[in-house]
């Protein structure tokens, strides 16, 4: 058995902001792209790994946009939005959508699920009511109530670890 060294320093308040950027992406996560449309209609949305599951009964799941994400005055204004899970292929579509100046949707297929737009491929989806909106220091934590969702359980999951996509390598 390999003895891994521990951890080489601690700090306290104030963290560099590298180093606890560093820290935070040792956990990997899900990409997900999340969606919605403007009071005109027009499709808006961006890209989020910090997703996560809260609750089955109800059902509710969470996400954390930066306060200064573009669609999110207009997330939280409208109070309904989709969580699309992206898979192996979807890395672009993350890359499309951290993007300004550019038409997010272009080059992916979208579904209509009333309103919501939903990525055709994605691993899974979630349309959501705004089910609670609180502080959460330079990001928003935005619960969902969970009212449709799709999962397609073949495809395998695209992750984020130490600042990269990745895949899943199961172990065995």
């Amino acid at each position: 058995m390999t003895v891994s060294p521990p951890i080489l320093e601690s700090a306290a308040p104030p963290f560099d902001a590298r180093t606890l950027r560093d820290a935070f992406g040792c956990f990997a996560t899900g990409v997900t792209v999340v969606t919605g449309r403007d009071a005109d209609g027009n499709r808006i949305g961006l890209t989020a790994n910090s997703f996560t599951s809260v609750s089955l009964d109800p059902p509710l799941l969470l996400f954390c946009p930066a306060n200064s994400a573009s669609a999110l005055p207009t997330l939280r204004h409208t109070g309904r939005f989709a969580i699309n899970v992206l898979d192996l292929d979807g890395q672009h579509i993350a890359d499309r959508f951290t993007k300004k100046g550019i038409d997010r949707f272009a080059e992916a297929e979208w579904l209509d699920w009333d309103g919501l737009p939903v990525l055709a491929e994605a691993k899974a989806a979630f349309a959501c009511e705004l089910h609670a909106d609180h502080d959460g220091g330079d990001h928003r934590i935005l619960v969902g109530r969970v009212i449709r969702l799709g999962l397609a359980p073949t495809r395998e999951s695209l992750l984020y670890l130490h600042g990269r996509y990745r895949r899943v390598h199961v172990a065995g």
